[in-house]
């Protein structure tokens, strides 16, 4: 950009003159038109213009057009404000100054750039432009995207000696809030501090600090701005709030709040609207209610209730959203806003999109209130969060009919909500009708395909995205990085790692979270780790990635002082840190440990317990055998139990033959959910455990009855460029032979170290006489034994063999896979439901205890 160079002339007092007395020159048909703007009656005014112009009669003065063209651009009604524009030439009155400029105001603000810019060039000829005209015209360039000629205006009114007041200042400083003239504008605050005219109106300070926070994106300069302002009040100390909030920094809003306070400052209601968006942000429902309280006192709880409705759904703990409906039930006049805000708050809390749902049709059938985007947008992202692609649909319909469907955040929650349906037709239909694809689009339909491990359409995304230049973001390699880690993809992760170096990416925290989570998901907990250490800004999540990583590893030692570390650096753990620091204790039998980090939770850190914390710690208690203790445990929750408590639990009865609990946590299980399936299956495993095959058949028939499926045991194995999955005895594999064969040379093998085959695991009832042996062939047919054979020809030596498990490795597999790790030499690591296993020279990493 060329250097633009400053010459400022002193500031100069401007003569104040006194209005002139116009009341001797107003006619009958300017009195009739000022009486309607009066009284608010914008459109009687225009209505009394348009009769008196066909009864021949027309205003005499030009401060009557003025006054409508002020009112209309108060208004916001741009049509009729052309409209008197119309009026004024067909009544050949010569507009003055003032007029010009309500003119160039006009157009400036409804968007008709061309418009504004011939009438401030009709001004330059006739020599009528004044201080007000230039810095119409430069806030007119600002706001319609014309920074630069903004300022090269700004650079001629100088030029022509000209002396800037308040509101130039203002129009210039505002087109230079982008990063891309944010240093001309650090030039023109040292002329402000020169000149004196920083201190001299509040408006510049507030474009000042408005100028830092949008151009460079921090919050230091604005600070020093608003420090050094000699005169503050209620506008700027929202002000601040505002933007303290918009950069992500709800906690400092709160504290300026506090400072406005004390300082004597009265709130208003754009104030506690920025504050209960902190409260919100911050789930501080205490501090919400106090202010709730306050703005009922300052008789302001009517002009914030739809603030009030978002801060308590926000807010609302377990789902709970009792005060946010009560404070919705209360307003008078429901508004879009307030509806939207209800909408969003249900369906975001606890899995509650069912209500969400029912709320939107009420508002529909009511008809009081019509729908917008954002109200579409969250009733879409509801349908998708209860999976309900049919009422979805009916919901589309609804946008259709509205004209909403074609709007960006609409139809990119259309596309989110069949994808988290799983219905990749639909969403791939509504993503290539979009007319206009934006990089949001892009995201949502990559992140479908991911998930549907479709990565041959992800990567070809990936490629449109580049070549259109939308931008990468960090959550277009989320999203890629997530779907492989899923699928344990290593290869694929490795190449996205690569389109991230290469587009310069790798010191993007978000990115290098989702590299740290990939690299453990798919077996290289090293490659992880070496991640994190070469990130220079680490936040909560990515100190949670990286414990949670290594717990899935089993590595707790290594859990233990990364979290120590974490907290030694000022970091605060969260909910989901301490499920990695309980199940790490949990995988390695660290009782006590575990106990000491449950009860520090809210001790040390005031975060709830909640009910994945509370099946973690009944899963180290009957890990450790304790299976006594994790029924009290159970039974002295706050809450009740869910399912996955009592089915960690009945898993447990199984893995330690308890019959009688495990009938207990099954009865319990099938009261919370009757067609959940692991209570028959596990029920049925306990009974044939315990050599009871008419109860285990019974629990099956059962099944049987109710149309349940068990979930088929899968393995898969990634070589080259393709996943390759097997199932128990399967010979579907075009190399089927192959494998079959290194699997029978590996059993022979094994059974020489002393591998002795589990058949007590086969919970099969056999009535032939060499039952022993089809156990054992059943045992040897294992879905995770066969891609291990797979890949022990199919990979070269030097690399560990990486196989992937559906569900938890059976304890022959886990038995026969140390023997595998030493006759074959390789290591090899086995990702089941619950955690990685490290076989290596005889051993798991494990050691036993899983």
């Amino acid at each position: 950009m060329a250097m633009i160079s400053f010459s400022f002339p002193s500031p100069a007092k401007l003569p104040v003159k006194s209005p002139p007395s116009i009341s001797n020159r107003i006619n009958l048909a300017d009195r009739l038109i000022l009486r309607h703007l009066n009284a608010g009656d914008l459109r009687g005014a225009v209505s009394a213009l348009d009769l008196l112009a066909h009864d021949g009669i027309r205003p005499m003065d030009s401060v009557t057009f003025s006054s409508l063209l002020k009112s209309c651009i108060r208004a916001r009604d741009f049509r009729l404000g052309k409209l008197v524009h119309a009026r004024l030439i067909e009544f050949e009155i010569e507009p003055d100054s003032v007029l010009y400029n309500s003119l160039i105001s006009l157009y400036s603000k409804s968007g008709d750039l061309t418009k504004a810019k011939d009438v401030f060039e009709t001004m330059g000829r006739f020599g009528m432009r004044d201080v007000v005209s230039w810095s119409a015209m430069m806030a007119c360039f600002g706001n319609n995207g014309r920074e630069f000629d903004a300022i090269k205006l700004f650079v001629e009114f100088l030029e022509l000696g000209l002396v800037p007041n308040d509101y130039c200042y203002t129009a210039v400083i505002r087109a230079c809030s982008n990063s891309d003239f944010v240093g001309v504008g650090r030039v023109i605050l040292g002329f402000l501090m020169k000149t004196g005219h920083f201190e001299s109106d509040v408006c510049v300070g507030c474009s000042l600090i408005d100028m830092f926070v949008k151009g460079e994106n921090t919050f230091e300069n604005a600070y020093k701005v608003f420090d050094k302002m000699s005169e503050l009040n209620v506008v700027t100390w929202t002000l601040m709030i505002t933007r303290c909030m918009q950069m992500g920094f709800p906690r400092e809003a709160i504290r300026f709040f506090l400072d406005m306070v004390l300082s004597g400052f009265e709130s208003d209601k754009f104030t506690l609207s920025s504050v209960f968006s902190a409260c919100a942000e911050l789930e501080n429902l205490s501090l919400g209610k106090q202010l709730h309280s306050w703005a009922i006192r300052s008789g302001l709880a009517d002009d914030v209730e739809c603030s009030l409705v978002d801060m308590y759904a926000k807010c609302s703990a377990d789902g709970l959203v009792d005060d946010c409906r009560k404070v919705f039930d209360r307003m008078q006049d429901h508004s879009v806003m307030s509806w939207t805000a209800l909408i969003t708050g249900y369906m975001q809390n606890c899995n509650l999109g069912t209500e969400a749902i029912n709320l939107f049709c009420e508002m529909i059938t009511q008809g009081h209130v019509e729908p917008n985007h954002f109200t579409f947008s969250s009733a879409f992202k509801a349908c998708g969060n209860v999976s309900d692609p049919r009422v979805g649909k009916q919901v589309l319909g609804h946008a259709f009919k509205r004209g909403l469907a074609s709007n960006s955040s609409v139809s990119n929650s259309v596309i989110s909500m069949f994808v988290k349906c799983d219905r990749m037709e639909d969403a791939r239909t509504a993503f290539e009708s979009l007319s206009e694809k934006n990089l949001v689009s892009y995201n949502t339909f990559l992140d479908g395909t991911c998930r549907n491990l479709d990565f041959q359409q992800a990567f070809q995304l990936l490629s449109e995205i580049t070549e259109r230049e939308l931008g990468v973001s960090a959550f277009t390699f989320a999203s890629l990085l997530s779907g492989v880690a899923n699928v344990g993809s290593i290869r694929k992760g490795e190449q996205i790692h690569s389109q991230v170096l290469k587009l310069g990416l790798s010191c993007n925290q978000p990115v290098c979270n989702a590299l740290i989570s990939m690299y453990s998901k798919c077996g290289s907990i090293d490659t992880a780790s070496r991640v994190f250490s070469l990130m220079d800004n680490r936040n909560v999540i990515s100190w949670t990635s990286m414990i949670t990583g290594f717990a899935k590893h089993g590595f707790a030692e290594r859990v233990l002082e990364t979290f120590n570390q974490m907290t030694k650096e000022g970091v605060k753990p969260n909910e989901v840190t301490y499920v990695a620091i309980l199940s790490a204790c949990s995988h390695v039998g660290l009782v006590s440990e575990g106990w000491r980090h449950f009860n520090s939770m809210y001790e040390d850190h005031k975060i709830k317990p909640k009910m994945e914390h509370y099946a973690c710690m009944v899963d180290l208690l009957c890990r450790a055998g304790l299976l006594t203790d994790a029924f009290e445990f159970i039974n002295t929750m706050p809450f009740q139990a869910d399912v996955l408590v009592w089915r960690t639990f009945l898993g447990a009865c199984r893995v330690h033959s308890n019959t009688e609990l495990g009938k207990l946590a099954a009865r319990k299980i099938l009261e919370l959910d009757p067609n959940e399936p692991a209570a028959y299956i596990q029920l049925s495993n306990i009974y044939a455990s315990a050599g009871k095959w008419e109860e285990s058949t019974e629990m099956r028939r059962k099944m049987k009855e109710r149309n349940l499926v068990k979930e088929g045991g899968c393995s898969w194995i990634e070589v080259g460029d393709k996943v390759h999955k097997f199932y128990v005895g399967d010979t579907s594999h075009p190399n089927a032979h192959q494998i079959y064969d290194e699997l029978d040379r590996l059993i022979t093998e094994i059974k020489r170290c002393g591998y002795v085959p589990d058949t007590d695991l086969v919970l099969h009832k056999l009535e032939e006489e060499d039952d022993e042996a089809k156990k054992e062939m059943l045992l040897y047919q294992h879905s995770e034994k066969i891609a291990v054979a797979f890949g022990l020809i199919s990979t070269a030596k030097s690399r560990p063999v990486r196989v992937f498990k559906n569900l938890r490795v059976c304890g022959d597999c886990h038995n026969a896979m140390k023997y595998i790790s030493t006759v074959s030499g390789r290591e090899i690591v086995l990702r089941d439901l619950n955690r990685f296993h490290h076989f290596k020279d005889g051993r798991c990493s494990c050691n036993d205890y899983w």
